[in-house]
């Protein structure tokens, strides 16, 4: 996959709708993930801005964010945030593709599974509930392969005979 690095920063933020994030509660029992994203594009400059305006009232202001370019077409180096701006780095090799990492200088580093913006909201649903588990031991990809697998293997309902006109 050839990925597009975006060098120019924009003047002005693009707006963009609430974020849809689902996150660990609060436990001193760590997990591999700390929650899930579920964007509604693969535009980072225009999702990012509505994950880091949630984030920074949480956690403390984001300052880096790391992503795989298998799932986005077009990566900012720089995304313009309320009050500030968030470099963006990417790693192939090092970092599951379904994993966002969050960086703050005052608190840390949190990981998000980022869920396909193309799934459905069932499957969505169970993705973010799944990320979310306290002391979960479930990498990103391997909660999507989960995912993928108990979908595709779920018994279908038949469906009963048409009876036609009589």
């Amino acid at each position: 996959m050839t990925v597009a690095i975006d060098r120019t920063t924009p003047d002005e933020r693009v707006p963009s709708p609430p974020a849809r994030l689902s996150l660990t509660p609060t436990s001193p029992v760590p997990g591999l993930l700390d929650g899930a994203w579920w964007p509604r594009s693969r535009d980072l400059l225009r999702e990012l801005p509505a994950l880091t305006d949630v984030l920074d009232a949480r956690w403390g202001r984001i300052t880096r964010v790391s992503v795989n370019p298998a799932h986005w077409p077009v990566i900012p180096r720089k995304v313009p945030a309320t009050g500030h701006t968030v470099k963006v780095g990417w790693f192939t090799d090092e970092q599951d593709p379904h994993k966002l990492i969050l960086l703050s200088y005052t608190t840390g580093r949190w990981d998000l599974l980022v869920i396909p913006p193309e799934t459905s909201a069932a499957a969505a649903a169970r993705l973010m509930a799944a990320a979310a588990t306290v002391g979960s031991l479930l990498t990103a990809s391997s909660l999507m392969a989960n995912e993928t697998a108990t979908h595709a293997l779920a018994p279908s309902t038949p469906r009963p005979p048409r009876r036609g006109r009589e």
